[in-house]
């Protein structure tokens, strides 16, 4: 696919042998021969070995895959909606800037008009790609997960604002807390496939909202040692935000080093509106040393065009705009470009975020971040059915493969999100990790060489072997590097889950979800930290 600066800079601005085997017609089984002098330990040691973590060089996935292979837009299709977006900019222009903001892009050569809205030159938005970030890193706390952000890695978290958390057992939803937040947190800490923590849902017994936002901050970084992103209220909370971000890193310059919490800023509100008061929030969080995630989030239908590559075009043009406002601020700060259109279904005015819709529209967006050179992000794996059903494992998936596949770097929703955003599971999050499991095997996709094209193997089996595969050293020794296997998820035959008493998903869930918040977190603090922390802000988790 053709790229922004391809485009640009050619002046088109507008434009085993020891071992036997049970066959049956349903099933293969493994069965090791009692004679076997090579294998000490036997089924038990290969099963002890296999349930132990891998190795990061022989996981068959981790964070940061590269996907990119799926393009749903042709690369005509990618240059009219730049076009069009460029054109939107020029043309329509933003409104509703605040006073800081008018005189930020002003002076960056933004056009104020009567009518209030600010419009945006093509050379101006092309000077301001020309400085943007092109790679970011988001940074973990422990520096065991820091994620790359540029080209077409693929990394999925969490993120929402949902205010309720659904009690799986009790087929009920009921209002989010401050230590549901710190649970998920603590669980996401266990995840492999759920690469980073952005706040997904609200502390809704948290009344006052600066105490909401220093308390949402301290609850996920207390939980997990990933990067987390949240949002601010008011830009009047920041220098206390950036007080406790600055103690946890062990200093300011420490945490400008390596800051491990980004924001997530809602900096218009569409169609084509500025949102004040998260600009100015935004302002402070560039002067305080914080990425940002510029992000729109209109729905096609109501606040974006209803067609798929009219709600694209918004998102692209509104966050263009919002990366004119960064790099005149800084040039270079780390920023996502955060194209984030909802569906909706037209019938009723309900948001579809499970719907094939929404998985063409963060697919489409991907590709645009692409055409820029950009880190991007969008939704994906979000779903519409209020309980982690045979609807949502579908919707899940469907949106995550297709996200990943894309080449989405940060692939946001992505686990334990229901209710078109208003309901949190966690029992949900911890059956994602399966399901983002098997969306990122997709996104490795299948390697061709002399190896994997297994010639060699098919002599040797073929003419005058066992006939079959099964034990052979290749399989053996790709079982784990090749293969990706549900923690949860049940692939065991009738009888057998007879035999282990027919056990439930959400019961095996519910139980994981027990065992990881019965222990410490990994992530806490020190004592002495804590204790700070506690003097200097009010915090509601208990100690």
């Amino acid at each position: 696919m053709a790229r922004y600066e391809d485009v640009r800079r050619a002046g088109l601005h507008g434009a085993n042998p020891a071992e036997t085997f049970n066959v049956h017609p349903t099933k293969v089984s493994l069965k090791m021969s009692s004679i076997s002098p090579r294998r000490s330990g036997g089924r038990t040691a290969r099963q002890a070995l296999r349930a132990a973590p891998l190795a990061d060089d022989v996981r068959p996935i981790r964070a940061g895959m590269e996907g990119g292979k799926y393009k749903p837009l042709s690369d005509a299709d990618v240059q009219k909606i730049h076009t069009a977006a460029l054109d939107a900019l020029e043309t329509i222009g933003l409104a509703d800037a605040p006073p800081s903001g008018v005189e930020i892009l002003t002076k960056a050569g933004a056009i104020q008009g009567d009518d209030g809205r600010i419009r945006f030159p093509r050379a101006l938005v092309e000077d301001m790609l020309s400085k943007a970030r092109r790679e970011i890193t988001l940074f973990s706390r422990d520096g065991k997960n820091d994620l790359t952000l540029s080209g077409n890695r693929v990394h999925y978290g969490t993120a929402g604002a949902a205010v309720h958390i659904v009690d799986v057992h009790g087929n009920e939803y009921r209002e989010c807390t401050v230590q549901d937040l710190h649970d998920a947190a603590r669980i996401v800490d266990k995840l492999d496939n759920v690469h980073f923590l952005q706040r997904p849902m609200v502390c809704r017994d948290i009344t006052d909202n600066y105490e909401m936002d220093l308390n949402t901050i301290y609850a996920c970084t207390s939980g997990t040692t990933k990067h987390i992103g949240t949002s601010f209220t008011d830009p009047s909370f920041m220098p206390g935000a950036f007080e406790m971000l600055y103690e946890i890193a062990g200093g300011e310059a420490k945490y400008r080093e390596r800051p491990f919490v980004s924001n997530s800023n809602c900096f218009v509100v569409p169609p084509m509106k500025f949102a004040t008061e998260s600009c100015e929030v935004m302002e402070a969080c560039i002067r305080g040393g914080m990425p940002v995630l510029l992000l729109s989030a209109g729905m096609a239908g109501a606040t974006a065009p209803s067609t798929i590559a009219g709600a694209i075009t918004q998102a692209v043009a509104e966050c263009l705009a919002g990366l004119v406002y960064v790099n005149a601020i800084a040039p270079g700060h780390p920023a996502i470009f955060g194209t984030w259109p909802f569906g909706l279904d037209l019938r009723t005015g309900a948001m579809s975020v499970g719907s094939g819709e929404q998985a063409l529209l963060s697919a489409g967006c991907a590709q645009m971040h692409k055409f820029y050179g950009l880190p991007g992000g969008a939704v994906g794996g979000a779903s519409d059915s209020k309980m982690p059903d045979m609807q949502a494992g579908a919707e899940q998936m469907c949106s995550n493969v297709m996200a990943g596949l894309s080449g989405l770097n940060m692939v946001y929703e992505a686990a334990g999100m229901h209710a078109s955003l208003l309901g949190f599971c966690l029992e949900s999050l911890i059956l994602s990790d399966d399901i983002i499991g098997q969306a990122l095997r997709c996104v490795r996709g299948i390697e061709v060489n002399d190896e994997t094209l297994a010639l060699d193997q098919m002599a040797q089996v073929c003419m005058g072997g066992p006939g079959h595969y099964l034990g052979t050293d290749q399989t053996l020794n790709r079982m784990q590097s090749d293969y990706v296997y549900p923690a949860l998820g049940d692939r065991t035959s009738p009888k057998e889950w007879v035999e282990m008493e027919k056990p439930n998903l959400l019961v095996k869930a519910t139980k994981r979800k027990e065992a990881i918040l019965s222990e410490r977190s990994a992530a806490r603090f020190s004592p002495d930290l804590d204790a700070k922390l506690r003097q200097a802000h009010k915090i509601h988790l208990p100690t």
